[in-house]
């Protein structure tokens, strides 16, 4: 059997707790991997190692760390498929969303080759005789990342590039459910000229995150997971002393108005509640139809659903793959089950589905669940499975009321002709991502991506400008410098006496 180990220091570590966690092919339920875990010990040698690299990484110039990045980003453009067939092996995503995934990572790898704009500093002069204030930002040490099964590569490429090209050494612990793509990564940077310790990659459960949470050489912290853990992660590295950026979960609502295009609505309904099997934390669990459409809309993404191809992610045909485990397919499954009995018409139920020859993998097909009420567990909870929930309003205002008494605020979408009502929507709206006819907003490289209320821990998005200040702090200089003209009787510097 495939055993996944340690990266540390520029090369393959083998495990040394003497426990491994089961990695499963979710197509077919079969264990096909061992991933070692890592004891607290292991990431302590891993952080040592990080420490010992930042002595020279973090004095490097902006040059050396570009021209590693810049070799990076051709290396993983030239390794597309191979990184998105490890996604679609371990995770289940068909591949053509695995590739969108990585493409999504190298909007950042690309947003860190451009580090250099984004790190200048500021200079006053003559703020008072002879006097100058500089301000410029440096980076923190070792900083560690901790990630979620459902985008492998992705999410990871979120913090480390950025980590990296701000002159961090970075530790990363990604999910032990998926964990390859983390290692195939890391060792293109490595080929790509990073020095060995930079980037190290330490797999575990629980006692791997304790260990980085509590380790007092880790500077900070960023999290992508579940809003319990974010909480718990917060609440950890902070009391600590470490800085913290932690995403919690979501429950993304799209308000469809009257006047909305209908056929553009459930489209965009469909993909982004059903995509990537609905294991994404920006995924639409929620429309809410206002007024008179209801009826209309749930019929028109019943139609597209019921079409909806659900098949091995390395199928060419299939649109939806299974979920990551067995006891995620269990927990999605029991919402359907339970929804009718909490008041919803359950118009596709897709908890029986399996796959012809593979019925031992994680299969559950799309289910759309109508007339779901807000005190209901289909609703209150982050599902992250392909469940769409549809609640219904027969006002604009009370669409906003609902959608701002959830807890979470991650990103929301509304669907409408109308400008005006769009711009009251964002403004109105508590979530941290919005989109106007966009299902799922999550923003460009060079924007950063982060929710509000329970979907975010911190003070910092992540990416873009916020994750830039999130891995350098910043430091204010203040020099006087006599003139020349003032040196002392007897030393001669060539200049003018001015009297």
């Amino acid at each position: 059997m495939k055993t996944v180990n340690h990266w540390i220091g520029g090369k393959t570590v083998e495990g040394a707790s003497g426990t491994y966690g089961p990695v499963t092919d979710p197509a077919t339920g079969e264990v096909t991997t061992q991933v070692a875990l890592a004891s607290a010990e292991e990431v302590d040698a891993a952080v040592q190692v990080a420490k010992e690299a930042f002595l020279s990484w973090g004095q490097s110039s902006l040059a050396a760390r570009t021209k590693v990045l810049f070799a990076y980003r051709a290396l993983l453009d030239a390794n597309r498929d191979a990184v998105a067939e490890l996604i679609t092996a371990e995770h289940g995503k068909v591949h053509s969303d695995a590739l969108g995934e990585v493409a999504r990572g190298l909007e950042i790898v690309e947003l860190a080759c451009g580090i250099t704009t984004q790190l200048k500093g500021e200079l006053s002069t003559s703020v008072s005789n002879s006097v100058d204030v500089a301000a410029i930002r440096q980076p923190l040490g070792v900083v560690a990342g901790i990630t979620p099964f459902n985008f492998p590569a992705m999410v990871p490429m979120w913090m480390f590039p950025l980590a990296i090209a701000c002159g961090n050494t970075f530790v990363l612990k990604p999910s032990e459910k998926d964990p390859s793509a983390s290692n195939k990564l890391a060792e293109l940077m490595a080929e790509a000229g990073l020095p060995a310790g930079v980037l190290n990659v330490v797999h575990g459960d629980k006692v791997a995150v304790d260990a980085l949470l509590a380790h007092p050489d880790v500077a900070a912290v960023s999290f992508v997971g579940s809003t319990p853990i974010a909480r718990h992660i917060h609440t950890t590295a902070s009391a600590n002393g470490k800085r913290v950026q932690a995403l919690g979960g979501a429950k993304n609502h799209m308000l469809v108005l009257p006047d909305a295009d209908l056929d553009a609505a459930a489209d965009a309904a469909v993909s982004a509640a059903y995509g990537s099997a609905g294991e994404r934390c920006m995924a639409i669990s929620a429309v809410v139809a206002v007024g008179s459409i209801a009826d209309t809309l749930v019929d028109k993404i019943r139609e597209r659903a019921e079409k909806i191809k659900v098949g091995p992610g390395n199928d060419p045909t299939s649109e939806m793959g299974p979920l990551i485990t067995a006891a995620h397919r269990d927990k999605v499954a029991s919402y359907v089950k339970g929804a009718a009995a909490q008041g919803a018409d359950v118009v596709l139920d897709g908890t029986g589905y399996t796959v012809e020859g593979k019925e031992n993998g994680h299969w559950i097909g799309l289910s759309l669940l109508d007339n779901v009420r807000t005190d209901s567990d289909a609703y209150r909870d982050e599902i992250f499975g392909p469940v769409l929930c549809v609640l219904r309003t027969e006002t604009y205002e009370e669409g906003v009321a609902l959608i701002n008494a959830s807890p979470f605020g991650n990103g929301t979408a509304i669907f409408t002709r109308d400008g005006g009502a769009a711009r009251r929507f964002q403004l109105e709206i508590q979530a941290g991502m919005v989109g106007v006819n966009v299902p799922i907003p999550v923003p460009v490289g060079y924007h950063s991506f982060g929710g509000w209320k329970d979907s975010l821990f911190g003070d910092h998005h992540i990416y873009g400008n916020d994750g830039i200040h999130f891995y350098t702090r910043g430091k204010v200089v203040t020099t006087r410098w006599p003139d020349p003209s003032d040196a002392p009787v007897g030393v001669d510097l060539g200049f003018p006496r001015n009297h």
